[in-house]
């Protein structure tokens, strides 16, 4: 169960089209593969996906991260996971998601314990929605309508550019039965985001992160004037700031990202929203089926997860691993695998 090695390796895959989001754009996910081998030759894989556009962290600051994460890992016992998490430098997170997934996939594999039963196994089923980046009406519109082919109920559209009341009304049109959720990833303003929930109410199930990380008097007024549930994302990233978000009566909903908190992290945080009512949303950045699935099982393996965001495999022009959870539409099969999360080179 001892850490012989650890292997850093680029991971790397091009987009079937621009994901944009308020802060940005990426054409491709600039990741890192991360594997640990344990003493009897078992391998768990980890993925760190750095978004810079979303907190600012970028792929040569999570390679240093995780080099230096080297000493405190080899010759660790992964049965000991979590306390060998709490000696690791864990200010880049995409980093200490990745050391901390794949000490978990090998302890799993190696015992044959599949990681959505190893999170408690409540589920062995998730239903995802699906997301339309940044984009023209046109285009929203078409992927509403491709949406909705594919079966999928729930659509989350990404917004903060000055066409959205024109793509939003777009996609309404397109799918006018789905549920629709607004993510603004912390761009708009208060009066705009205000301004868009009240052209295109019908539909519209929950508004994630409209305003900035820091604005709680942001989304509180939202909240209070709009009616419409919220959803905590950059605002919400460890306990403490749910406790701050909780206290200031501005979110319904905290997006939990492992690839924004880490595992440890995210199970604190997990147990506390649970404590103080609040809803449990899953998500992820720009990441392969290696972290989706990672997430998947960790949102199944618990419960209680009343949204779903884990779809940016779909985006994927090329597929350099396999296994994890099969996905038919919006269901995220997770039965499938076996041992760990399942996904490997």
């Amino acid at each position: 169960m001892k850490i012989v090695d650890l292997l850093i390796e680029p991971l790397y895959v091009p987009l079937t089209q621009p994901f944009g989001i308020s802060r940005g754009s990426n054409d491709s996910m600039d990741n890192l593969l991360v594997t640990i081998v344990l003493k009897d030759g078992t391998r768990g894989y980890g993925e760190a996906a750095p978004l810079p556009v979303f907190n600012g962290e970028t792929l040569s600051d999570a390679r240093m991260a995780l080099n230096e994460m080297r000493a405190g890992l080899i010759g660790a016992d992964v049965r000991q996971w979590r306390r060998v998490s709490s000696d690791l430098p864990s200010s880049m997170k995409s980093a200490l998601c990745a050391a901390e997934t794949a000490m978990l996939d090998a302890l799993c594999r190696s015992i044959g314990l599949p990681m959505w039963s190893f999170f408690g196994g409540m589920l062995t089923s998730l239903e995802s929605d699906i997301t339309i980046p940044i984009c023209d009406p046109q285009s929203a519109g078409e992927a509403a309508t491709r949406a909705v082919a594919m079966g999928f109920s729930r659509i989350k559209l990404k917004v903060g550019s000055p066409r959205d009341a024109v793509c939003l009304h777009a996609v309404c049109e397109a799918a006018p039965t789905a549920e629709l959720m607004l993510d603004g990833n912390a761009g708009l303003t208060v009066n705009a985001a205000i301004d868009l929930f009240a052209d295109h109410r019908s539909g519209i199930i929950l508004f994630e992160q409209p305003v900035p990380r820091d604005d709680l008097d942001g989304l509180r007024e939202i909240r209070e004037k709009t009616g419409i549930p919220i959803a905590a994302d950059e605002s919400a990233c460890d306990c403490a700031d749910v406790l701050r978000l909780f206290a200031g009566k501005a979110a319904d909903v905290v997006n939990i990202k492992l690839m924004k908190m880490g595992i440890v992290e995210a199970l604190d945080v997990a147990a506390l929203c649970r404590r103080l009512g609040l809803g449990l949303m899953i998500g992820g950045m720009l990441e392969t089926e290696l972290a989706m699935s990672t997430s998947a099982c960790f949102a199944a393996g618990l419960g209680g997860f009343d949204f779903v965001d884990l779809d940016t495999p779909l985006f994927m022009a090329e597929h350099p691993l396999r296994g994890g959870y099969a996905q038919t539409g919006p269901t995220l099969d997770l039965s499938t695998i076996t041992s760990g999360h399942g996904v490997q080179p």
